[in-house]
């Protein structure tokens, strides 16, 4: 299989054969994908490789060559998040050293879950729970305590740096009515097609959408249809790695 035909197949097994969805997630125009995929059969250049590598957690020896797995291995645990005096920055834009970033077990007071990406792909359901196998760690962090913290999550992808980085872990409060979305401000969005992006939220011209905006100026803005919305949570916190 040639490179051509990996694109293919993470349109398949990832986007359900969506190129479009694809395009918007990488944050690439419809026309790159079909330049590549289509009857052209273009090769990307290394900008499109590196973003399909980021933001669709793709291996890219695979990508690149066809050797080793499609998908990037995932770490069970980040194991920087379990030191001490990482630097907490909150919703109040204020950045301090915290050293009180301690793990714990379920049963202590104010333990936050860190979850995987699968826990927290239909959190508008009002009932949502988080299932302990999705639950990689718990942790309390005073800094978060009064924030209504849900639950905490890995960032992938690069499309809002300078404000998250891939391997930040960002604090998510859920929001259960659109009416309480703080316009431009960073919010985790679970999407029908895309899966989970982060993205600031701003109203848009396109009836019954709402226009996501990445930090990073090389990703365009897009309309996400509300129906393509299962869940939001606004951001009000990360934890920046080392």
């Amino acid at each position: 299989m040639d490179i051509n035909g990996r694109f293919n197949q993470i349109i398949t097994t990832l986007f359900k054969g969506n190129k479009s969805a694809f395009a918007s997630a990488v944050g690439v125009t419809p026309s790159v994908v079909d330049n590549i995929v289509g009857k052209r059969q273009g090769k990307p250049s290394f900008e499109v490789l590196e973003k399909v590598s980021a933001i669709a957690e793709i291996n890219i020896e695979w990508l690149i060559t066809g050797n080793g797995n499609m998908l990037k291995e995932q770490t069970q645990k980040p194991a920087a998040i379990t030191k001490k005096e990482k630097l907490i920055s909150t919703h109040s834009g204020n950045e301090t050293y915290f050293e009180s970033l301690t793990e714990t077990t379920k049963k202590d007071k104010g333990a936050i879950p860190l979850v995987s990406e699968r826990a927290v792909g239909g959190f508008a359901n009002e009932h949502f729970t988080i299932k302990e196998k999705d639950v990689l760690a718990y942790y309390v962090i005073p800094k978060f305590r009064h924030l209504g913290v849900d639950f905490m999550i890995e960032v992938i992808g690069n499309s809002m740096i300078p404000r998250l980085y891939p391997g930040d872990i960002i604090a998510c409060s859920i929001i259960h009515n659109s009416q309480f979305i703080q316009w431009n401000k960073p919010h985790l969005i679970a999407t029908r097609e895309q899966g989970l992006i982060v993205k600031r939220l701003r109203k848009s011209m396109e009836k019954d959408c709402l226009l996501a905006v990445s930090d990073n100026h090389e990703y365009d803005p897009f309309d996400i249809p509300k129906d393509e919305i299962v869940g939001i949570a606004r951001v009000v916190g990360v934890i920046h790695l080392e």
